[in-house]
Formats: C-alpha cells, structure tokens, sequence
C-alpha cells in the first residue's frame, strides 16, 4: 500500500472511530472540506503540516496515520446522513 492509500484508510477509520463528520474534522483542524475528502480518496498528498493539524484534532499521533492497515479489520460504520439522523 503506497503512502497515500495508507493515509486515506487510517484517516477515515480514525475519523469515523471518533465520530468525526468530514465537514466538522475539515472545521476544526482549519482544513478546507474538499481537501480533507482527497485525503481520504488517495487524491492529494497531505504536507507535514495538515497531518499535524489533522491528527492533534482527532487526538492521535501523527504516526496513527501511516500506521500499516491490517487487511483482516472491519471498517467502522458511516456515520448518520444528515441533520435529521443527529436529532434522534
């Protein structure tokens, strides 16, 4: 798995393991929104920087982010679409 792809699937498991919309993790790290979703697509490399912001948000070390993806685990489920879904 090339560094990219290994980002994208740690960044996405974190987020959703924390419970992070896109749009809220893109918020509070100060991260536009559409970058984040490339992140997580393999479609943008990230700077040193954006890792740091993007890891101290979701209270990890920039390391969880390259850490190697054990093939066997399951994803974490997707989060409630919409503003409906947070109201119940």
């Amino acid at each position: 798995m090339n560094g990219r792809a290994l980002i994208a699937a740690n960044l996405r498991r974190l987020r959703l393991l924390k419970g992070y919309s896109l749009e809220r993790l893109a918020h509070e790290a100060g991260v536009d929104m559409p970058y984040v979703w490339k992140l997580e697509q393999a479609a943008a490399n990230p700077t040193i920087d954006i890792l740091d912001k993007l890891a101290s948000t979701l209270t990890v070390p920039v390391g969880d982010l390259l850490h190697p993806v054990d093939p066997d685990a399951t994803e974490p489920p997707p989060l409630p679409r919409g503003k409906a879904a947070h109201r119940q």
